[in-house]
């Protein structure tokens, strides 16, 4: 299975939920709290991940790709293609 990493905000609803969405599946993944150094993050993020518009929490990763916040999780799941990028080469 491919690494999976969230970069979160502690007070964010939405990186609350995407973390419940991949527990709720059993999807292993190593969470980075950015809420105490938000803006170097965010900018190291946008540049890594060359990010033109805003960022915005959650950011998710799955092996090297960037699939986006919740709405995007979400999105994966409904259209059954989580397990699919999960899946190793």
């Amino acid at each position: 299975m491919k690494q999976v990493v969230i970069y979160t905000l502690s007070y964010c609803p939405y990186c609350k939920k995407a973390k419940n969405l991949l527990r709720e599946r059993n999807v292993p993944f190593s969470e980075i709290d950015v809420t105490e150094s938000e803006e170097k993050w965010t900018k190291k993020i946008a540049q890594e991940y060359q990010i033109k518009d805003e960022v915005t929490y959650p950011q998710i990763i799955i092996g090297y790709e960037r699939i986006g916040g919740c709405s995007d999780l979400e999105r994966l799941i409904d259209e059954n293609k989580l397990d699919k990028l999960l899946k190793e080469d």
